[in-house]
């Protein structure tokens, strides 16, 4: 068995027998052509490990996206196989329809995945529920959640019901710019309004997550004291690191953890870095601020990427998700192993990479 068969064996069988026999045997390239390699521990970690993207595309190229949820046959094995390599078990593909109606263009993105999933049952998960989070893992399916960058196709408090019913179980409220709900983190000062602490309520009783990702600061605590349920940071950083909109300051942190929610931690240098290239190291200066913050059982994963960012046209990574130290494709590997080299306990790690995620989302939705 080469390591290719040795990663995908222990990707797809969980960690389980065949992975055992090889852990003291210290570190591997993921791939032959790769010169990276990560520990044993990472790899083992990983397979056993329930992964959860919170802001992970399948594809950046969207004529392909289109070609699965139209012909959902032309979703091939390779395909499979690649996204199951990335190490993610559960993908959150959330987009920002930036159309002028946001209502037709968001039925048209869950249509298209309400003929994809069911199209391939042979190789996706829907995500309705907690207990599909933990189904998608065991089947060794990929777990698709359907969710929005933004809630403006919600028209009134009765469309987050139609959209629940529909597939939707994530929803953040405002994209960068204002909306009928509140402020994004360009509209500095805009805090939540009245509809959209109607549009929170509503959310709260179908069991819709509440994501604040994008939210101005004042919007982001509004929606915290509104919210009777854990609220989540999908996909951002910490402002103390890197001082962009898209950041989050310590007390928007503080305030998300005490009421249970997770952050989950971007890959996209912007937000990592200012001043210079970001580095592995810095992404990983993120979780651990967050850890030291309000403890590691409270951040995630949200690369704000798809699996390999690579740009179809160049074949080369976007420069937009270039980080010096990773590679895109294996980002949960090295992340994995960069958090085992500063210390983490196997257990808080499979909380980051998952457990973390699944706890506030089981919280949000129930357990049925």
């Amino acid at each position: 068995m080469d390591r290719r068969q040795f990663l995908r064996t222990t990707l797809l069988a969980g960690a389980g027998a065949l992975c055992a026999p090889m852990i003291n045997r210290g570190r591997f390239r993921l791939f032959a052509d790769e010169a990276t390699e990560v520990s044993a521990h990472a790899i083992e970690l990983v397979g056993r490990s329930l992964v959860i993207d919170m802001l992970g595309l399948l594809t950046l190229d969207w004529h392909v996206l289109r070609d699965w949820q139209s012909t959902p046959r032309d979703f091939t094995h390779d395909d499979f196989l690649r996204l199951r390599a990335s190490g993610v078990n559960v993908f959150h593909p959330a987009v920002e329809p930036n159309q002028a109606d946001a209502y037709a263009a968001c039925r048209r993105w869950i249509d298209g995945w309400n003929r994809l999933l069911p199209g391939r049952p042979d190789a996706f998960v829907r995500i309705a529920s907690a207990a599909d989070l933990a189904r998608a893992k065991a089947e060794d399916k990929v777990g698709i959640l359907i969710g929005f960058q933004n809630s403006d196709h919600f028209r009134t408090a009765a469309d987050v019901a139609l959209f629940q019913g529909l597939g939707q179980r994530v929803s953040q409220l405002t994209y960068n710019a204002r909306n009928r709900i509140g402020g994004g983190c360009f509209a500095a000062g805009a805090g939540l309004t009245p509809f959209g602490a109607e549009i929170v309520a509503e959310m709260n009783r179908t069991g819709m997550a509440v994501d604040i990702s994008h939210c101005s600061d004042r919007t982001c605590l509004d929606a915290l004291a509104a919210s009777r349920k854990p609220v989540l940071i999908t996909h951002s950083n910490c402002r103390s690191l890197a001082a962009h909109p898209r950041c989050k300051p310590d007390e928007v942190i503080r305030r998300v953890a005490a009421g249970g929610g997770v952050m989950g931690i971007t890959v996209i240098p912007a937000f990592v870095r200012q001043g210079r290239q970001a580095t592995l190291a810095d992404v990983l200066d993120h979780f651990d601020h967050v850890a030291r913050l309000v403890g590691a059982e409270h951040v995630g994963l949200g690369s704000d990427a798809d699996v390999d960012a690579v740009d179809p046209h160049t074949r080369q990574v976007r420069p937009r998700y270039r980080v010096t130290g990773m590679r895109p494709a294996r980002r949960v590997f090295e992340l994995t192993d960069g958090l085992l080299r500063r210390g983490y306990g196997d257990r808080a790690i499979e909380g980051i990479l998952g457990g973390n995620f699944q706890r506030a989302l089981t919280g949000i939705w129930g357990t049925s």
